[in-house]
This record gives C-alpha cells, structure tokens and sequence, in this order.
C-alpha cells in the first residue's frame, strides 16, 4: 500500500466516524441487535426445550439464535439482510458526486496524489467499516447467547458465524461498488441515491416475481425437462447478489441444508440424516462467494475506469 493511498485511507475512515452518517450506522446496530436480541429471548425456551435431550453441540443453538424468529420480529439474519444494501448504498452513493460538488476534488487532485488512489480510499475505507459494523454486532450476539446459555459456542459454530458475517460483508461490497459507480454516473446525490434504491427493490422483490415470469418451473412433464426447467429458474435467479446472499447464509447457519437445487432418489438413498460439516458447508456455497466477488470486483473495475476517464472539471448536472 503507497504511503499516499494509507493517508488517504485514514482521512476517509475518520470523516466516516465523525459524521453524522456514522452516528446513524451505531444507532441502527443499536436498533437491529435489540431486536434481534428480542427476538432470541422470546424463543430462547423452546430452543432450549428442543435440546434438551441432545448433546449442547450437536443442536448448535448459537445458530439458532440467529435464524430463530417468534413471528412478531424478524430474526437477526432477516435483520442483517434486509439492512445490508441500505449500508452499502448509504456509505457510498455521493462518494464522488459529493467531492465534485464541494470542489474539493479538484483540490485533492491538484497534490501529488494518483486517482486510483483517491477511489480506492473511498471503497476500502466504507468496506472497513461496514465490515467492523457487522463483526461487532455479530459478536455482541455471540457475547450474550453465551451470557444467557451460561456455555460457550462450538469450535463450527463460530466458524460459521465468522465466515456468515464475511459473507454479508462480501454482499455489501457489491452494493457499494454500485453505490460508486452511480455517484460517478449522477453528479446529484438524490438521483443516485434515489437509483440505488430503485435498483435495490428491483433485485430483492420485484426481480424474483420476474424469474418467476420468464423462466416457471415445471410442475409436470418429464424428470429431464422438470429438472432442466428448475435449472434454468435458479440459473436466473441467481444473476441477483441477493439470491447468492440467501442460499449462502442460509447454507452456513443451517447446517441441515445438504444441496441448493433438487435431489434425485439415488442421491437420497443412504444419505446420513445428520448435519452437514462446516468444510462440506463451505464448499457448497463457494461458487455463491466467488459469484458476490466477481459482481463486486465487475462493479468497482467499471467504476474505476470511469473515474480514470472522466473529466472532473465538468460541472454538468
């Protein structure tokens, strides 16, 4: 890391902490973990109950923390994955548009500094911290299943829950890397944001109901065409970060899920009715991580090219 791309870093970290934008961040991790942890306390009985003829480890009740929800408040994961893009989108969608307005980012350009370096600072330093975000609330609901539970987590437990959080901060990446590609398309805030959150909806709500349009699974026919027509569907669905989200989360805290798409009778045959390994887990969803990647790395190189190119002095709304 370049000596001027550090300083840049640490400059964009500290104006992240003393905004007010950041001061929002620590009230919605305040606002998700009471919830969530609401949420926890009202089924923490039955969890307990449902375990209590079985080995503490084997029911892995940590996990269950984060997925249990009593049907008045979501769970803490439907927290977190409706919480995700909303970060994503509001540390980044005037990372640029706001410099250029200030005027600020013809001062910054007019030192020694390479542009690469001013963008890369902008997307590291929100990464950064959305990602301490995440670990920080994760482990504060490790702090307190313990405080409740009076045990610890199992060693796969809090792996899992480890590699779940780098997973949402890997989804957050890639709304930020589209949060900086608008602020570089928009030079208004608003519309940026306002087309972030139209992207947003588009991919967690309407976008489904679309595959559903496009590509139907087939409910009778033959197994190959039955099986090519579900293929297709998760296929499409799966061009959406928050599909790869959903299946690689829910993969990791539910370590009962054996396969994302459908299983023939052979594949059942003799299969061990007992949970799935972490590592086993984990390469089930490896082609979701590297997909959440290559969407954000395929986000932040076009934003970086278009930054290279662009003409800053432009002042065209």
């Amino acid at each position: 890391m370049s000596r001027a791309l550090s300083i840049l870093l640490k400059k964009e970290i500290a104006d992240h902490i003393h905004s007010w934008r950041f001061n929002i961040l620590i009230a919605l991790i305040a606002l998700t973990a009471t919830a969530s942890m609401v949420t926890v306390a009202q089924t923490i009985r039955d969890v307990l109950s449902k375990a209590a003829n079985q080995p503490f480890g084997e029911t892995f009740v940590f996990l269950q923390m984060l997925t249990a929800s009593n049907g008045r408040l979501p769970s803490f994961l439907a927290f977190v994955s409706f919480l995700a893009p909303l970060l994503g989108i509001a540390m980044t969608f005037d990372a640029i548009s706001s410099e250029r307005q200030k005027g600020t980012l013809l001062r910054l350009l007019a030192q020694p500094l390479y542009r690469d370096d001013i963008i890369l600072a902008k997307w590291l330093s929100s990464l950064l911290v959305i990602t301490v975000f995440f670990l920080a609330l994760g482990f504060f609901v490790i702090g307190l299943g313990m405080f409740i539970f009076g045990l610890p987590p199992s060693f796969e437990e809090v792996l899992r829950i480890v590699v779940f959080l780098l997973v949402t901060a890997l989804y957050v990446a890639v709304w930020m890397s589209l949060g900086v590609l608008f602020s570089l398309i928009f030079r208004q805030g608003a519309t940026s944001v306002l087309a972030l959150l139209a992207m947003w909806l588009t991919l967690t709500l309407f976008y489904p109901m679309i595959v559903d349009v496009i590509a139907p699974v087939k409910q009778s026919g033959t197994s190959e065409e039955i099986l090519q027509s579900i293929a297709w569907h998760q296929g499409l669905s799966r061009l959406s970060p928050a599909t790869l989200y959903d299946e690689a989360t829910t993969t990791l805290l539910t370590p009962s899920v054996r396969a994302l798409g459908p299983l023939s009778l052979e594949q059942l045959v003799g299969a061990i009715p007992a949970p799935l390994p972490f590592t086993e887990s984990l390469l089930l969803i490896w082609p979701q991580i590297v997909g959440l990647i290559a969407m954000s790395v395929i986000l932040f190189g076009l934003s970086f090219t278009l930054f290279m190119r662009q003409d800053i002095r432009s002042t065209r709304a």
